[in-house]
């Protein structure tokens, strides 16, 4: 039977400490992923981004915190308000979100494929972003100022590029939002890197480097088998059994842990 663990912390006692933070930034969120599979907490086909996503600011860029969650739309402009740097009603809430924080910018622009009508962040929202306390930016529409935004220092992750933010403003902010197939809330814990965007329940953080690491050698055994000479396929039925025992057994430890 699935367990239902969230992604969001409910009160300041229950947040992953630094360590088991940074112990969690050891592992690509491939290994990761594989591993929160053995809890049996979710679905193996959810709690990630979609295809399409990439980090345009570096190659190898990872960042792991808190979502701070806004809706923005750029294809007209905003029927009450003002743009993005007219605005700071949204502050309170996004300093309630805990540290390390990301921002995550969902691209509300009805026919905008790509966010390509304009921008959904360029040089001057991540200033305002990383002044307040932002490790970094996720959002399924577009950036520009590409080489300014990769002088700023913060990992943003987007979509595509477009050479204009346009009429760029945040349209909701602090409510639960969609990024490229995986629904993200306020405060949920999210990791990115080169393949996506994965959330991760904070109930099994302080456990999920341990079988990340179990999942590693796992697989290295079958890889060097691969590579033995006299390999064959009698070998290979042989290897996938037992890669599927050794996938149980590491499902049926991290459950039993949980009890």
């Amino acid at each position: 039977m699935e367990q239902n663990l969230s992604t969001e912390p409910t009160s300041q006692s229950q947040l992953p400490t630094q360590e088991q933070l940074d112990n969690i930034l050891k592992f690509d969120t491939c290994t990761i992923a594989n591993a929160i599979e053995c809890f049996g907490v979710r679905l193996c086909n959810e709690g990630f981004t979609r295809p399409g996503l990439s980090c345009l600011t570096g190659t190898n860029e990872r960042i792991l915190g808190y979502a701070a969650t806004f809706q923005v739309r750029s294809i007209n402009p905003p029927i009450i308000g003002g743009s993005f740097t007219e605005r700071n009603d949204w502050c309170s809430e996004f300093e309630r979100v805990p540290r390390p924080r990301i921002a995550v910018f969902e691209n509300m622009s009805e026919d905008d494929v790509g966010g390509g009508a304009g921008g959904g962040a360029g040089e001057v929202h991540v200033a305002i972003l990383k002044a307040f306390g932002c490790d970094g930016l996720i959002t399924d529409g577009a950036v520009c100022n590409l080489q300014r935004l990769k002088k700023m220092g913060l990992p943003v992750f987007a979509k595509s590029l477009t050479v204009s933010n346009s009429y760029m403003h945040i349209v909701g902010f602090g409510s639960s939002i969609e990024i490229m197939g995986l629904e993200v809330k306020q405060g949920d814990l999210l990791y990115a890197d080169c393949h996506g965007v994965l959330s991760i329940p904070i109930d099994i953080v302080a456990e999920l480097p341990a079988v990340a690491e179990r999942i590693l050698q796992e697989n290295q055994a079958i890889i060097e088998a691969c590579q033995a000479p006299g390999f064959s396929p009698k070998m290979l039925l042989t290897i996938g059994r037992c890669h599927e025992s050794c996938r149980k057994l590491s499902k049926d430890l991290s459950r039993l842990s949980r009890l």
